[in-house]
């Protein structure tokens, strides 16, 4: 999956890849559960092709319906996204992208003493923390 991708996702489409996530695996029936605004079951089938179509997601079929599963990790997508992000709004900039970062955050002590010794870590080249 090309990395520009995640940000041309619509918001339903963001809805429905969380919670994808969540549950490991759905069927229609089971997006529908979980989202708001109560689409059509025809809205939610189309939009779980779209995203097979652009490589999110792959299915198998499980008797008469399709049980959907991302294409990759969480963790892996998430990479993804912060990576088009970084290009496309910070500059390729970590200073920006980390300010921003902190800034809209409520960090606690302990959180910011972690941050603090993975700065040091990379000082040192250990990035493995």
């Amino acid at each position: 999956m090309e990395d520009n991708r995640i940000a041309k996702l619509s918001r339903r489409e963001r809805q429905l890849m969380d919670i994808v996530y969540q549950r490991g695996h759905v069927s229609v029936a089971d997006a529908l559960e979980d989202l708001p605004d109560e689409p059509s079951y025809s809205t939610v089938r189309a939009l779980l092709r779209i995203l097979e179509e652009k490589g999110y997601l792959s299915h198998k079929k499980d008797g008469k319906r399709y049980i959907y599963r991302p294409t990759q990790p969480r963790h892996q997508a998430g990479r993804s996204a912060l990576k088009q992000i970084f290009h496309t709004f910070f500059d390729k900039s970590i200073k920006k992208t980390v300010m921003t970062l902190i800034s809209d955050a409520d960090l606690s002590d302990e959180e910011l003493d972690r941050l603090s010794q993975l700065i040091e870590n990379a000082k040192k080249g250990d990035t493995s923390s």
